[in-house]
């Protein structure tokens, strides 16, 4: 079942754990082994999960790094269906032999 407006995994990280237990970008980033700009760029929702970082995260904060590829893949999806356009792309009649 699709969510309805799925979060940012950047969102979620502040909402579920930064806020929460009051982390700051820069030592979340440390436990990372990221630069605190590339997690300020997730946070800020300007980049995207990469596998490497699911994994990162996965050791980091728990949940497995799947977990966070599929948050990120629902919330691209969710974007793509507000932008994408559809009117003009049709269905391919493949027709066994």
């Amino acid at each position: 079942m699709a969510m309805h407006n799925p979060p940012h995994p950047g969102e979620f990280i502040q909402v579920t754990y930064m806020e929460p237990f009051d982390l700051s970008c820069r030592y979340l980033a440390s436990k990372l082994s990221v630069a605190a700009s590339t997690l300020n760029r997730v946070l800020n929702t300007q980049s995207g999960v990469s596998p490497e970082m699911a994994l990162r995260l996965s050791k980091s904060l728990g949940r497995s790094p799947e977990s966070w590829l599929s948050m990120q893949n629902a919330y691209d999806l969710w974007q793509a269906k507000k932008r994408v356009k559809l009117g003009r792309v049709h269905k391919v009649n493949i027709n066994a032999a």
